[in-house]
């Protein structure tokens, strides 16, 4: 299944001026190099690698088998030099050895990596999924159709304190135990099986003065369900230090996130790994024991008010990116 829709990439050309530099080290077209596209998505950041740098290799992943279908169709002009594999972004390292075989060179590592955090604008946009509070769906929101849970049997098996927990904890919902008790009662009569059912219920949980504030009262429950469903902070906390080991010397990382939780763990990552390893209170630095990284940007990045005015869904985005250290 091809998607006709149009999926603008966020913050493409600032992703391009960060990674450029390593990926263009031994030749201004690419020659040799390799990008790695841990969130592929619809292909959007990718087809602009791949044209910009027209002798680029790209290493796609995707857990979702949608999305590495739509990728491939729009891609496949550039041929051999894409290779898409069907993986959760933790699962990098083990990404890279299963086509190095194919690839030359990716044997000793990449020379970039890109994160495009999140659920994708396509995802999003195909109400069958279940991940969006403004049509009524099956309440699914798996990335991998493949994997077992399902929004509806975390709604409808989850006890009421596990339910309030992650819609405390990946929700950031201050009404967390009151939407859960209200769940559990409405399941004891009818399960949940939409979403609709789920936002009506919403409404009646959440006190009207707060439904009038922050956005659609919706928001929080939906992103802290799917982030539960699909197991992103756990995989997020892996796959940062994966794609930081496979990383050439002077190569460089990107990672786009949309909300605090995934920023938090990047920022915390990218701390550790910008951070000296000598002992605390030595007078110098270990000869081997500086920083791993170092950062190229100040903070967290945004988009512009041009770009969220293009792409309202850029708004939230906050962009970091480390090199690695020459030598190590």
């Amino acid at each position: 299944m091809v998607d006709d829709q149009p999926h603008v990439p966020v913050l493409l050309d600032r992703c391009v001026e960060l990674l450029a530099p390593a990926l263009t080290r031994t030749s201004a077209d690419g020659d040799g190099a390799i990008l790695v596209d841990a969130t592929l998505g619809a292909g959007g950041h990718t087809e602009r690698f791949l044209t910009q740098f027209p002798a680029l290799t790209v290493i796609g992943l995707d857990r979702d088998p949608d999305a590495l279908q739509i990728a491939a169709a729009r891609l496949a002009p550039f041929g051999d030099r894409v290779t898409l594999v069907r993986t959760r972004y933790d699962g990098i390292g083990q990404a890279v050895e299963q086509v190095a075989d194919q690839i030359p060179g990716a044997a000793t590592g990449v020379d970039a990596v890109l994160f495009d955090l999140g659920v994708s604008s396509m995802q999003l946009d195909r109400v069958e999924r279940g991940f969006s509070y403004s049509s009524d769906a099956p309440l699914d929101m798996r990335m991998d159709a493949g994997s077992d849970l399902t929004a509806a049997q975390v709604l409808n098996t989850y006890d009421e304190r596990a339910l309030a927990r992650v819609l405390r904890v990946y929700g950031e919902e201050k009404f967390a135990g009151r939407i859960a008790a209200h769940v559990v009662r409405r399941r004891a009569v009818t399960p949940f099986t939409t979403t609709g059912e789920l936002v009506e219920l919403l409404y009646q949980a959440i006190p009207a003065p707060a439904r009038r504030t922050g956005g659609h009262p919706a928001k929080r429950t939906f992103q802290a369900l799917r982030i539960e469903v699909n197991a992103e902070l756990e995989s997020l906390r892996l796959a940062i230090p994966a794609a930081l080991a496979v990383l050439r010397p002077l190569g460089r990382i990107a990672v786009m996130a949309y909300q605090s939780l995934e920023d938090r763990i990047v920022k915390t990552e990218f701390a550790a790994a910008t951070a000296s390893r000598t002992p605390p209170g030595l007078p110098v630095e270990l000869p081997g024991h500086g920083p791993r990284f170092v950062a190229l940007t100040r903070g967290a990045e945004r988009a512009d008010a041009e770009e969220i005015e293009r792409n309202p869904r850029s708004a939230p985005v906050r962009l970091r990116a480390l090199e690695k250290v020459g030598g190590q």
